[in-house]
């Protein structure tokens, strides 16, 4: 099993408008974004295919949030049901970390996820992001109020390779 990302491509807006629209993806990804085509095909410079031996399987959203910090945010993670359980999404974040802490020179990212979560909660700790915070009642979803909670990796925390 070979994992790699790359950046996402015109090519790859329906895969990514397809994946984001998936009844088992779509109740785990922020509630304020559209992830829709038109906003796939407008963000694909922040958009990484995850690929399994040359198919694609996922994806991953990123952004500057401090240039003058070397701060992003990750997010948007997204595995196809049918890929799941394989922690493929774990290689594909360590291999997102690499390249944006060592090959951009970033030196923090940032995750936040829901704390219904669990899920996404292991991959980020499995994935070697550092639990930060959790900020209580942050966001309404459906007729209630969820948790956000707070993960970083900094340059310092990679393994050199």
């Amino acid at each position: 099993m070979s994992v790699s990302i790359r950046p996402a491509t015109e090519g790859d807006v329906d895969f990514l408008e397809a994946l984001y629209a998936h009844e088992e993806v779509r109740p785990f990804l922020a509630a304020g974004r559209s992830y829709d085509r038109e906003w796939v095909a407008g963000n694909l410079d922040g958009l990484v295919v995850t690929e399994l031996d040359g198919e694609p399987v996922g994806a991953m959203a990123w952004e500057v949030r401090s240039e003058r910090n070397g701060i992003v945010h990750v997010g948007g993670l997204a595995v196809h049901p049918d890929f799941r359980g394989r922690r493929i999404a774990d290689e594909a974040a360590r291999l997102l970390q690499h390249h944006l802490l060592r090959e951009r020179g970033f030196h923090r990212i940032e995750l936040e996820v829901y704390g219904f979560n669990e899920r996404a909660q292991r991959h980020a700790e499995r994935a070697g992001f550092v639990r930060e915070g959790v900020k209580r009642k942050a966001y309404r979803r459906d007729d209630g109020w969820v948790d956000g909670v707070f993960y970083a990796v900094l340059a310092e925390d990679l393994d050199p390779r």
